[in-house]
């Protein structure tokens, strides 16, 4: 979860990214606002298209076959064979003389074999890949918890940085209005040649730090659409969530630990259910102790011809030669140099593996919860201190934009105070969304969807 965290805070930090970006994707249009994509739209096109989804839908499909395996074997196996020979040299005769002579002979055979008991090898097999099957499927479900919170963490970023690009567009908008009263008051006298150099290069100034906005929002889109393994980020875009606007209502309500469950989340399921196969597996090591039981039938007939003497033909040999047979076979084990008792012990040894495994998952799973906790606290705090900074930038930057006008201030105050403006803006965004995950998360803990 942290790795996820991390991916935001970078995109959410990064108000500028490589220009080199302008040169695949025209400024601002990588996406256009036609058919912008919900949250929802994007987990669910995201978990039916994901290749890490479909590498663990694999998964479930290899578990599958495993457990069909291991059910067949307690069906009948049949297997046919057929063998021909040649015997060349001298042999004995039935009067004790030796001669040289020729023999060839031709048989077919059809043998079947049915397991009767197994010393619960095979009962214990199954029930062993049923738990595999159950723990794939928990797995499969925690990489599509994983790929929703990528999605929700991009989606978001995406969100953020096309808010700060339009905060860019509106101080630029600001200094091109400044430029041209500034051109008009330098056409009547009213103001020096250098006050217009600085006007112009302040414009010049404001437009690169859109562009680098604009950037930045393509390759967050671009990120985004590459998660969701779109062919091309050519036509979309994300809309601002519906219920963002009144979720930034409840921001001032305190998160809380109230319904956090950890026990009954995928990673600790599937981590449950490797334990339950790995004891399992220790009784089917153990089978290896106790004798096994099979019944067998079979069905032959073969042809003998030796040269210079008479014979029946071909098919009356195979119907005279024609025989049936049916046995029982025992096989009680009495030293296999230790073979029994190493697996044994190495299946026991796997299930105490297993139960550290499952012990760590869950002081990690709780660890990441608590952190959730004190994250969305803190995100809280820093979002409610990022406003009120925000409204005195405001404040400021209005009053200081009345004296610029005014001539009781001069060009480098008023873009002294319109910068920290436009950075109580940038942090004020990146605190609100910051929260916002991080209460999706907490929220997405107690079980709640993330859409």
């Amino acid at each position: 979860m942290k790795k996820y965290i991390a991916i935001l805070s970078f995109g959410l930090c990064s108000l500028a990214s490589s220009a080199t970006a302008q040169n695949s994707f025209s400024q601002g249009k990588i996406a256009e606002e036609s058919h912008p994509w919900s949250l929802k739209q994007c987990i669910e096109y995201a978990l039916e298209h994901n290749i890490s989804i479909k590498q663990y839908q694999k998964s479930v499909e290899n578990s599958e076959i495993q457990l069909s395996t291991a059910r067949n074997a307690r069906l009948p196996n049949l297997n046919a064979s057929a063998h021909q020979s040649f015997s060349f040299g001298r042999g004995l005769t039935a009067d004790n003389t030796y001669t040289n002579r020729s023999t060839q002979s031709t048989g077919f055979d059809l043998n079947t074999s049915i397991p009767i008991i197994t010393g619960g090898q095979i009962p214990n097999n199954i029930a062993a890949r049923k738990i595999d099957l159950q723990a794939a499927l928990a797995d499969l479900d925690k990489a599509r918890e994983d790929i929703s919170l990528q999605v929700t963490s991009q989606y978001l970023d995406c969100l953020y940085q096309k808010e700060i690009m339009e905060v860019a567009e509106r101080q630029c908008e600001l200094s091109k209005n400044q430029l041209q009263r500034i051109q008009l008051l330098f056409d009547n006298g009213k103001k020096s040649e250098a006050d217009l150099a600085e006007a112009r290069s302040t414009v010049a100034n404001d437009e690169l730090t859109l562009t680098r906005a604009i950037n930045s929002y393509d390759i967050a889109i671009l990120t985004l659409s590459q998660l969701l393994e779109l062919e091309s980020p050519q036509g979309f875009s994300v809309q601002k969530p519906a219920e963002a606007s009144s979720a930034l209502s409840a921001l001032n309500e305190a998160p809380s630990t109230d319904g956090l469950e950890y026990s009954t989340r995928p990673s600790i399921i599937a981590q449950q259910y490797r334990l339950k196969s790995a004891e399992k597996n220790v009784n089917v090591a153990k089978s290896g102790y106790y004798p096994t039981l099979s019944i067998g039938a079979g069905l032959g007939s073969s042809y003998y011809k030796t040269s210079g003497m008479p014979g029946d033909t071909f098919g009356t040999q195979l119907k005279n030669n024609f025989n049936q047979s049916i046995g029982l076979s025992l096989s009680i084990p009495i030293f296999n140099r230790f073979n029994t008792r190493n697996s044994v012990h190495q299946a026991r040894v796997a299930v105490e593996n297993q139960r550290l495994i499952l012990e760590n998952t869950r002081k990690t799973l709780y660890k990441e919860m608590q952190q959730a906790y004190y994250n969305a606290v803190a995100a809280q705090k820093q979002y409610q201190s990022s406003q009120t900074a925000c409204d005195a930038a405001s404040a400021s930057f209005n009053l200081m934009q009345k004296k610029y006008e005014n001539g009781k201030a001069n060009s480098t105050e008023f873009e002294e105070q319109k910068t920290r403006y436009m950075k109580a803006q940038a942090d004020h965004l990146q605190a609100k969304y910051t929260y916002i995950f991080r209460q999706k998360i907490l929220n997405f803990y107690r079980g709640e969807p993330l859409y």
